[in-house]
């Protein structure tokens, strides 16, 4: 079963893979290969993953959802993870879904979790907005950028 919209983004639209089981939809992830949960978020993060591959001509191959950090003796999940092609963390990508501001907490969160990986970048999306930030490690800060890069230009 293929579903065109359950809320509109501000990303283009994506056919996404969907079935149902005991009562719930479930979604297609390109990324782990198999079928997870379709919860607003996952919305979000679905539509973005293929937004980067499609528009933006990030590696599919270099790219996972859910990667496990520990943090302070915590285990924690980034959403999404580009790596080099050394397999070093290049870039962390946190989604929420539409309805949740980005505020300076949900940065918090994505720059705990950098402090396991030491990105380049920092993405946070709601799917309606999206801000892209370069690390800047010298300075201890980041820069926003104007838009998401694509690939050939990080």
């Amino acid at each position: 079963m293929v579903i065109s919209i359950m809320e509109r983004l501000s990303l283009p639209p994506v056919p996404l893979r969907t079935c149902q089981r005991e009562g719930r939809t479930f979604v297609f992830d390109i990324l782990r290969r198999k079928y997870v949960a379709l919860t607003p978020e996952e919305w979000v993060r679905q539509h973005f993953v293929h937004y980067l591959i499609r528009q933006k001509g990030y590696p599919q191959a270099l790219m996972a959802n859910e990667v496990q950090v520990v943090l302070n003796g915590m285990k924690r999940r980034c959403d999404t993870v580009l790596y080099r092609r050394d397999l070093s963390a290049r870039m962390i990508i946190e989604y929420k879904k539409s309805e949740v501001k980005i505020t300076q907490a949900v940065f918090d969160q994505i720059t705990r979790y950098n402090m396991v990986l030491r990105v380049d970048y920092l993405i946070v999306s709601n799917g309606m907005e999206h801000y892209c930030c370069r690390m800047n490690y010298g300075k201890q800060s980041y820069d926003f950028l104007p838009e998401i890069p694509n690939y050939k230009n990080l």
